[in-house]
């Protein structure tokens, strides 16, 4: 089991070197001049040529990218062009919003998928599973985005029964029991929550499936095994599929609401990002998308080691 840790550590370490790489050279892509947009259309080029040789931009893009990674490393971010705070600062008031919402559409979320894929998996090919199915389909087909303006304008504009953007009021810790700031996070968690649903519960639902043909469960049915611990052998062999999907849907769901943050207006890493793309604001772009990436890939490791010690044989792999 060390030796299988020791190798899956190993492998993290190229894939974040790719991701540096990724990170630093997509926004360069898109086209405009992160300097243009913080000076007015009438500054002249000696200011233009301060201000890109004060942030770095006037060496050669390799050049660029080791200075940047060298100051990564040391857990210099750099500063924001467009507010001049350093990024660190920017990205950590925001990931924590970001970390709130998607705990919140987690605990949503993999309890209520779980559920659904275990009463289709279990009752396969039933109306049952029919309805479970459908609805998982639904909720995977469903642009996250046009739900969350669906649900802004029935529950927020129509109805007023809950707010249709920000995150209530007050800086202190979330409080789930503070009705003022709850309702604030409702429409965001149930359009994050979702996606999630529908994909964690058909892989339940197929996981389960399966499991439950094999014969060894069959086996256990004719000794007299009381069904509901047939259940739990059933559950532990469909679990370490389940769990990797449930890891990647973590890391979607950290990285992947910029658009659903943007709708609702919530001060999370998304909201930043799209004002960062806006304001062409290079430091920060880099610097949130290098950290929702790398919480992406560690989450993965996690989960992988997670899956080894639930089934023993994936470390042979």
């Amino acid at each position: 089991m060390l030796a299988y840790i020791q190798r899956r550590l190993f492998a993290v370490v190229p894939i974040a070197l790719g991701v540096t790489v990724i990170c630093f050279a997509l926004v360069y892509l898109a086209p405009g001049d992160p300097i243009q947009s913080i000076l007015p259309p009438d500054a002249d080029a000696e200011t233009v040529d301060r201000l890109k040789h004060l942030y770095g931009l006037d060496q050669p893009l390799p050049f660029q990218y080791l200075n940047w990674l060298g100051r990564v490393l040391v857990g210099n971010f750099g500063n924001s062009i467009a507010t001049g705070r350093p990024v660190l600062d920017e990205i950590g008031r925001s990931l924590g919003n970001t970390v709130l919402l998607s705990l919140l559409s987690i605990l949503t979320a993999f309890p209520l998928a779980i559920l659904l894929g275990t009463i289709a998996g279990y009752r396969a090919g039933g109306w049952l599973d029919r309805v479970v199915t459908g609805t998982a389909i639904l909720g995977v087909s469903v642009p996250n985005y046009w739900l969350g303006i669906v649900l802004v304008i029935i529950f927020a504009v129509e109805y007023q029964l809950l707010p249709a953007s920000g995150m209530g009021p007050g800086t202190g810790p979330f409080n789930p029991l503070d009705w003022n700031q709850l309702r604030f996070v409702i429409l965001p968690v149930i359009t994050l929550s979702m996606i999630p649903v529908g994909i964690i519960a058909r892989t339940a639902r197929a996981s389960i499936a399966e499991v439950m043909a094999q014969d060894f469960v069959v086996t256990l049915r004719a000794n007299g095994l009381p069904e509901r611990m047939a259940i739990r052998h059933v559950l532990k062999n469909a679990l370490p599929s389940v769990l990797a999907v449930m890891g990647l849907q973590f890391g979607t769901l950290m990285g992947g609401s910029i658009l659903v943050e943007t709708v609702f207006a919530w001060p999370g890493t998304g909201f930043l990002l799209s004002k960062a793309i806006l304001a062409r604001d290079i430091p920060v772009l880099q610097g949130t998308i290098l950290v929702l990436a790398m919480i992406f890939v560690v989450t993965n490791l996690l989960v992988d080691l997670v899956q080894t010690s639930i089934d023993p044989r994936i470390k042979r792999v």
